[in-house]
């Protein structure tokens, strides 16, 4: 298939190549030499009824812009139709994935044909498969690269370990019939994580008996790169993925780093929700004439349209149970809470817990092995609450998410968009909630300037306000309370202060143990005696000992203590 020459004729653009003889998209025309607007096509020139695409030179670079009218559909065309392998195809429709993302639909001709690009496209809108699938079906291809031997042909730089996880398994779902030469016969091809958290043998021994494609977070990757143990010399195809988050987390001067130790004959394909600077330049240095493809829906904003955003002016102390409130709306299914520090992210995982409600808990100060328990809960339905903190935003790839909680406000508006991003996706609705302290508000008067949301004075809340029932659908009986304490899914149980406490009880107030009658007999029951003066009761004595009670220190001593 050559989608590229037929929009480049469209275009009276010539079309160009790199010096491994792979197709270019050319350059843009200025603008009084092209139509507006270009339709896209496919390899028989029927129009794509999906996507309108128009070009233009933006940075340097040809930019594609594409404006969907839906996420994906009967009228997308098929993985087939874009000259995708039989074998990805089959494993695809096996998970009921037939029809391309407008993403998918623009970058494919394009990858297929070993061209630099950089996609752009929101959050939930198929970016994974966008890259995955041209990278897999190169690779294996072997027309243009070379014969897989067990080192990495291909490897794709994430932000986060569970987007890591997310991936790998993305690509492993795509690649399941797809082999690779072994002796004198086949093997099945191989995807790997690398990332931190877990020990290195694991790692390294996988890599010693051989990888096809490797999928890891920046710092591990360098760490086995400069041990020798990772061999990125005969890479031949590298995705940046969720580049605007690695360079948020400051992982830009390792990302150089690793670019530096792969061959220059590669395809580089870069994707991200937004293009700071620093990605631009990053991409002008790495990339070879990339096309920047950017999928959008018509009028669109930064946000999903199909997800209905509440922001409610809240109190920090009346927060828990607000939130366990919102958690018994009507049609709540998965949902997650985003917090911005680790120790708000586990308290308020285990209050809930202790609330009878299914929750789980991914933040920084638990073990990978938690972690990955708590996300595979989660995915699984063994829990339907995720507490985590904005790291996890960019790694959870669920698509039954119908409602994401801002517990704490974001810090902008960028992580206001990834956090809200993880509900409404793949065309279904979703719900988000963004509760702000009062000390918040300029920070929230800023993110909703910026995104144009219209929510710049929140409503004062609490629990029991009205209002928050009617646009949420609380039932009017819910309370703070659904049953029983429960565990978390990272393996954590609930504190055992929180048993048999009345549901009227503040959360987190410890209840006076009442004395037993023995000690409240003994103290009534001592006789006068020379223990009454104060001595000390001799052995053979028969009255009971007096029992000297501990004086409780009031809270101000026991803040002040050491």
């Amino acid at each position: 298939m050559d989608h590229t020459r037929a929009r480049s004729s469209a275009r009276a653009g010539s079309v160009t190549a790199d010096p491994r003889g792979n197709v270019r998209a050319p350059l843009a025309e200025p603008a009084h030499q092209r139509p507006e607007f270009i339709r896209a096509r496919d390899e028989k020139g029927t129009a794509l009824s999906t996507t309108d695409v128009t070009t233009s030179e933006v940075d340097g670079m040809a930019t594609t812009t594409a404006v969907v009218d839906a996420p994906s559909s009967d009228s997308s065309p098929s993985f087939a139709e874009l000259g995708v392998r039989p074998e990805i195809v089959t494993a695809l429709a096996e998970r009921g994935i037939t029809h391309t993302f407008a993403i998918q639909e623009l970058t494919l001709p394009l990858a297929l044909a070993g061209s630099d690009l950089i996609g752009q496209a929101r959050t939930g809108m198929g970016k994974t498969y966008g890259f995955g699938v041209p990278l897999l079906n190169r690779i294996s291809v072997g027309e243009k690269t070379r014969e897989l031997d067990g080192t990495p042909r291909a490897l794709i730089i994430v932000p986060t370990r569970e987007l890591c996880i997310q991936v790998t398994q993305d690509l492993k779902i795509a690649a399941t019939g797809l082999t690779a030469p072994h002796g004198s016969g086949t093997r099945p091809l191989k995807v790997l994580a690398i990332y931190g958290g877990t020990p290195y043998e694991q790692q390294t021994d996988a890599l010693e008996k051989g990888v096809d494609v490797v999928v890891g977070t920046p710092g591990r990757l360098l760490d086995l790169a400069n041990q020798s143990k990772l061999v990125l010399g005969k890479v031949e195809v590298l995705v940046l993925d969720e580049a605007d988050e690695m360079l948020d987390l400051g992982f830009l001067p390792d990302i150089e780093k690793l670019l530096r130790m792969v061959p220059d004959q590669r395809q580089t394909m870069l994707f991200s929700a937004t293009m700071p600077g620093p990605i631009i330049t990053l991409a002008r240095t790495f990339l070879t004439k990339p096309t920047h493809i950017r999928a959008e829906a018509a009028d669109s904003g930064a946000t999903h349209e199909n997800t209905t955003q509440h922001v409610y002016r809240a109190h920090s102390m009346d927060k828990p149970e607000l939130v366990s409130r919102i958690l018994q709306a009507d049609g709540r299914g998965a949902s997650m809470i985003f917090c911005r520090t680790k120790r708000t992210a586990q308290k308020l995982a285990d209050d809930l817990a202790e609330r009878g409600f299914r929750v789980g808990a991914i933040h920084g100060d638990l073990g990978q092995g938690a972690r990955e328990k708590s996300l595979k809960a989660f995915r699984s339905g063994d829990v339907d609450v995720l507490v985590a903190t904005d790291v996890a935003a960019r790694g959870i790839d669920v698509d039954d998410v119908t409602h994401v909680i801002n517990y704490q406000c974001p810090e902008d508006e960028k992580t206001y968009v990834h956090r809200i991003g993880r509900t409404g996706r793949a065309g279904r609705k979703g719900v988000a909630v963004t509760l702000v302290d009062w000390d918040d508000l300029p920070r929230w008067g800023l993110i909703d300037k910026a995104l144009g949301l219209g929510h710049a004075e929140p409503a004062e809340t609490y629990s029991t306000s009205a209002h928050l029932r009617s646009e949420l659908g609380i039932p009017e009986g819910a309370g703070g309370r659904v049953g029983a304490a429960t565990g978390t899914g990272s393996g954590r149980t609930p504190t055992d202060r929180g048993a048999g406490r009345d549901s009227g009880t503040r959360s987190g107030s410890p209840r006076r143990r009442p004395r037993s009658e023995d000690s409240a007999r003994a103290t009534t029951q001592a006789p006068p005696g020379p223990g009454a003066a104060g001595e000390a009761p001799t052995a053979g004595d028969d009255a009971p000992r007096r029992r000297r009670r501990r004086r409780r220190p009031s809270s101000s001593e026991s803040t002040g203590r050491d």
